[in-house]
């Protein structure tokens, strides 16, 4: 059975549309319009016990609307979830205790009290033992590295310590579902390195099941062979990340290092030129005619050298967001 199963998930939202003036108010006392937005529409989709997938989508894609309904924060519309055989929308405590939900842009931990304090917090609503909590704390702060900064005011930390501890409040229960949305959001390249090798080496070693979303393309190739995008609502591709480059990169990137300097200034015609410098040029080629391309390269210039690469992932996200938006 898989640990997260989604079926024809809907969310529709009723917002009040207010009209315009005094009048328009005095209207709304009596006849009410309503405006529905679908946050989320017939997503249906299944995830294995272990697997780490990473939920890729525009703002307002309804990632975290799904993230909510898994979590049983939100009650769907519509259709139906099972997260380790729980619905989460019922909320029982037995499921409370095996999931956790990590949100980069909230905060769980008391802001004015030091990180241990909301540990502790944690230990007495989990119901852990002493020994166990101690056992635990000890081995995440030292996997994170920010064991000397647990008796520092949350307000205190940099936002990479204050992510870390986040991290660490809500693995003290050992859960077995990770739901981390934009985990690594606004920290700086160093915090996001050490974010992602945690969570790699925790997935690999606890076999935790874990959702990942994030706009940081670097995080989902470092970690996640599976994806879901999410747009409008709407899921238009799950598969391999590796699959995304074959069906919708419509080009491969060719770059030629020649002898000497070299006029460039007539390639448009076999692609678009991405850089130029003094005896290389890098290009887009349609895939369909990278052979062909290369074949004319070599035609018209002293080629020492010729790399073919295909489309970095990262333009590709950009370019879907972009035709879909």
């Amino acid at each position: 059975m898989p640990a997260i199963e989604a079926n024809q998930l809907t969310k529709v939202f009723r917002t009040y549309k207010k009209r315009e003036g005094f009048w328009g108010g005095v209207t709304g006392l009596f006849h009410r319009e309503y405006v529905e937005t679908a946050a989320a529409s017939s997503v249906s989709f299944s995830i294995e016990e272990g697997e780490l997938v990473g939920f890729l989508g525009p703002n307002g894609a309804g990632k975290t609307t799904v993230l909510k309904m898994l979590s049983g924060l939100l009650y769907p519309t519509s259709g139906s979830a099972r997260v380790l055989g729980f619905v989460p929308s019922e909320r029982k405590d037995a499921y409370r205790r095996q999931f956790s939900l990590v949100m980069g842009q909230k905060n769980q931990l008391w802001w004015d009290l030091p990180a241990h304090d909301s540990f502790d917090l944690n230990r007495e609503i989990y119901g852990l033992e002493r020994s166990a909590f101690d056992r635990r704390l000890d081995e995440l702060t030292s996997l994170l590295d920010v064991k000397d900064k647990l008796d520092v005011m949350v307000r205190e930390l940099s936002l990479g310590e204050r992510m870390k501890m986040e991290l660490i409040a809500s693995l003290l229960h050992s859960p077995r579902v990770l739901l981390l949305d934009e985990p690594t959001i606004g920290l700086d390249v160093v915090s996001q390195k050490k974010v992602r090798e945690f969570v790699r080496e925790y997935n690999r070693e606890h076999k935790v099941t874990i959702i990942l979303t994030s706009h940081y393309m670097t995080d989902i190739e470092e970690l996640c062979q599976r994806v879901v995008i999410i747009d409008h609502g709407k899921i238009f591709f799950d598969g391999k990340l590796s699959e995304i480059v074959n069906r919708f990169a419509g080009y491969k990137v060719i770059q030629i290092i020649c002898k000497g300097a070299c006029d460039f200034g007539t390639l448009a015609s076999l692609g678009e030129i991405i850089e130029t410098r003094e005896g290389m040029v890098k290009l887009k080629a349609p895939r369909a005619r990278v052979a062909d391309v290369c074949r004319e390269l070599f035609a018209r210039y002293p080629v020492e050298d010729i790399n073919i690469e295909e489309a970095p992932i990262e333009d590709i996200i950009r370019e879907i967001f972009g035709k879909h938006g």
